[in-house]
């Protein structure tokens, strides 16, 4: 009897015993030290990386998973600084402002949600939409929905007529005069209180309209909409509530506003000129360049009727441009983050950027950690994201090539881990 209550007890030891996933890896991308390290195995207990191991090492746990990528190149879960989950551009999609309830928004982002994830993006920041974007962040923390963890900044912030000021392009009748709550401002005061009514939406961050922008159903690209004094209150409150700012911005003048301002980062930048890089260096801000999103435009512009008349010579005039200014600030030393503006174009080709970006001359590795070291730096997760390391989260991706030697493998991921999850 005693020796088979003991047996009982082992079993019952052994059935309750913690389920860990042992991955075996052909090649690592050391994000922290720009290097490849090989024929390592990483063990993943519940959501994080405990043990990285020389070597492929088996588990004397029957319950233990092992994972075969000894044929793939390994690297921590991408992050991606410029989405737009909530929608994806056609045609169509200026009606859908007036047919659109937030539940029929809600429902589409699932899917764009989780190309994203698909992709190997397990992390991104959505740079404006409606709110539902706030929501579903929650839904996917919940373990509700597949999807990236998101970093929100809900409703972004413009000025009347501005960019982002939901009304352009309305016929009187419907603009009326949105404020602060729906992210429309025209004085200091009036920026605090938008940055606040974020706060209280449940945003992480905040997004400004620093310029005219593509998209918007408005004639000027690139005037600064904001001025100098409302960019230094949005900053200064954001700072207060624990939160940093991007500011979306075309032309030159409204980029160094932002920057002089305090923004974290400079989305697009078009027509940056040297100065504004030089600016860039001395404040530490960074640049996201988005190139996919201008090669996108330019590209859809040709097609007759796709965009509105007043997208089209701004799209032909600003997208072309992107990738060169990008060149240039990267060889000025400008500290570049990587984001797609994934939305403008299909969701879950975010992958096409990295190609882009190393076409014109930065190296895969450095890619690589624009989109992994860097970009959790900026979020404030250093210490949990981007990288393949003991303590970290496991958010782990694989490509069948090594990147280094062949980039376009990175519109192909075929192994997505998030928080210990395989999703594929």
């Amino acid at each position: 009897m005693k020796k088979l209550l003991l047996l009982l007890i082992l079993f019952l030891s052994f059935s309750n015993s913690a389920q860990d996933t042992y991955l075996h890896c052909g090649k690592i991308i050391d994000t922290e030290n720009g290097k490849i390290l090989t024929k390592k195995t990483i063990i993943v207990s519940a959501d994080k990386i405990t043990a990285i191991k020389n070597g492929y090492v088996s588990s004397s746990n029957l319950k233990d998973i092992v994972i075969d990528l000894k044929t793939k190149t390994v690297m921590p879960g991408l992050i991606d600084l410029h989405v737009h989950l909530e929608s994806e551009f056609n045609p169509k999609k200026g009606r859908l402002d007036f047919t659109a309830n937030e539940a029929d928004i809600a429902y589409g982002s699932l899917d764009y949600a989780k190309k994203t994830l698909m992709a190997g993006f397990t992390t991104v920041r959505d740079l404006g939409g409606t709110g539902v974007n706030i929501a579903l962040r929650n839904a996917i923390a919940k373990g509700k929905v597949v999807g990236p963890r998101i970093f929100t900044a809900g409703k972004s912030i413009a000025t009347t007529g501005g960019h982002a000021d939901p009304t352009n392009g309305w016929k009187n009748s419907l603009k009326g005069d949105p404020g602060p709550k729906e992210g429309v401002v025209n004085s200091v005061d009036e920026a605090k209180k938008a940055v606040r009514q974020r706060y209280k939406d449940g945003s992480d961050n905040i997004k400004i309209t620093a310029t005219g922008g593509v998209m918007s159903i408005a004639k000027n690209g690139q005037n600064p909409q904001f001025t100098l004094e409302e960019i230094k209150s949005i900053c200064d409150t954001a700072k207060d509530y624990g939160m940093i700012v991007a500011a979306h911005a075309h032309g030159d003048e409204g980029i160094q506003r932002a920057i002089i301002g305090g923004v974290t980062t400079i989305e697009h930048g078009t027509l940056m000129s040297d100065k504004s890089m030089e600016l860039m260096k001395q404040y530490g801000t960074y640049f996201v360049p988005t190139i996919s999103a201008g090669k996108e435009v330019a590209e859809k512009a040709k097609i007759k009727g796709y965009y509105d008349e007043l997208v089209v010579p701004k799209a032909l005039a600003i997208g072309p441009k992107l990738q060169s200014t990008f060149k240039k600030a990267y060889k000025a030393g400008v500290k570049i983050a990587f984001g797609s503006d994934a939305g403008v174009f299909p969701h879950g080709l975010n992958g096409k950027e990295f190609r882009y970006m190393n076409e014109v001359g930065m190296p895969a590795m450095e890619c690589i950690q624009s989109a992994t070291t860097t970009n959790a730096l900026i979020l404030g997760m250093e210490n949990d994201l981007g990288q393949i390391k003991v303590g970290f989260i496991a958010d782990i991706v694989a490509t069948d090539d090594n990147p280094i030697n062949l980039i376009s493998t990175m519109e192909n991921v075929v192994f997505v881990m998030k928080k210990g999850v395989v999703y594929k």
